[in-house]
């Protein structure tokens, strides 16, 4: 595809975003991104050294342990500063954690299986924990703009 033919899939594709949102919401998010993984990564480590002989259970707790953390700074962030809604602080974020939740479910499926498939596939086996968090944390980033933007903080 060439240079004007992305351009132009990029204007469509974000012509009925109000001007400035999409560059805030890609700011709060490279932020929440590292915050979140930073986040998943200490619990990680914590909780693999409770029991390393099961870093794959482990990763899931700290997962798990992780989610809840992650969703309120994301959801702070996107309030506060890309969607700049007022009051309904509850209703928000009670729609915030329902778009995350199918990402999230599946993520906390995912991780163990994933995790014990890259310490086997990689050669690099202690990092695997790590590897699977950024591998499922690129799904949780792609499908919640619109989630965000039609659900959790939607306008009138």
């Amino acid at each position: 595809m060439e240079i004007d033919g992305v351009t132009r899939l990029i204007r469509n594709l974000t012509r009925h975003i109000p001007a400035g949102q999409f560059l805030r919401y890609i700011t709060v998010g490279a932020w929440n991104t590292v915050f979140g993984y930073a986040c998943f990564v200490l619990f990680t480590w914590f909780f693999i050294r409770l029991a390393p002989t099961k870093p794959a259970m482990m990763t899931s707790v700290a997962y798990a342990f992780a989610v809840f953390v992650n969703v309120s700074v994301s959801f702070l962030g996107y309030k506060w500063f890309v969607f700049r809604t007022k009051g309904n602080y509850l209703l928000e974020y009670s729609r915030s954690f329902t778009v995350y939740l199918p990402t999230l479910a599946i993520n906390a499926v995912a991780i163990a299986p994933l995790t014990a498939l890259l310490r086997r596939a990689t050669p690099f086996p202690q990092k695997a924990p790590y590897m699977a968090g950024a591998i499922l944390m690129v799904i949780t980033v792609v499908f919640s703009f619109f989630g965000h933007r039609h659900v959790s903080f939607r306008q009138k």
